[in-house]
C-alpha cells in the first residue's frame, strides 16, 4: 500500500497597499479558511503580527497571490504583490505566487449570496480580503500552476 502523502499546511495571502488578507490551507482537504487581515502601511506590512501567524500555525509554505492583468501581464500591484513575497522569503519558508485575477469580485460575490440568504450580516472591506485569500488558498491547493516570484 503506497504511503499516504503528508499533511502539509499553508498560509496565503491577498497583498493590498491598505491591507493583506490571510487564510490557512492543508492540502489533505484542499480547503482554507480565513484568518483575517494585517495592516500594510507606509513601513510595510506588519511583519510582527506575519511572524505570530507563523509560529501559531507553523506553516510549510506561504501563497501569494498575484493580481496580474487579464492578458497575464504584470500590473503595479502584481509588482508590489511579488516584493511582498520576496520580503516574506526572509521567514525562511518556500514562498509560491499563484494567479489571483478576480478573486476579490468572487469572494464579495461570495459574501453577498451568503448575506443575502442570511447566513451572515454586514460585508466590510476586511472580510473580503480574508476571503480573497481563501481563494487563494484552494487555487493554490487544487494545483493551478504556480507563478514564479
Amino acid at each position: 500500500m503506497p504511503d499516504a502523502p503528508a499533511a502539509l499546511t499553508i498560509l496565503a495571502f491577498d497583498y493590498g497597499l491598505r491591507r493583506i488578507g490571510v487564510a490557512v490551507g492543508q492540502t489533505i482537504t484542499a480547503s482554507a479558511s480565513p484568518l483575517g487581515t494585517l495592516l500594510s502601511t507606509a513601513d510595510g506590512p506588519d511583519f510582527v503580527r506575519i511572524d505570530a501567524l507563523l509560529r501559531e500555525w507553523r506553516p510549510d509554505r506561504l501563497v501569494v497571490g498575484l493580481p496580474l492583468q487579464a492578458d497575464g501581464n504584470d500590473s503595479d500591484m502584481s509588482r508590489a504583490a511579488r516584493a511582498f513575497a520576496a520580503d516574506l522569503g526572509r521567514f525562511g519558508l518556500p514562498v509560491d505566487c499563484v494567479d489571483e485575477r478576480h478573486s476579490s469580485q468572487e469572494a464579495q460575490a461570495t459574501l453577498k449570496r451568503a448575506r443575502q440568504s442570511g447566513s451572515r450580516g454586514r460585508i466590510r472591506k476586511e472580510h473580503i480580503d480574508a476571503a480573497a485569500a481563501v481563494l487563494i488558498a484552494e487555487r493554490y491547493l487544487a494545483g493551478n500552476p504556480m507563478i514564479s516570484r
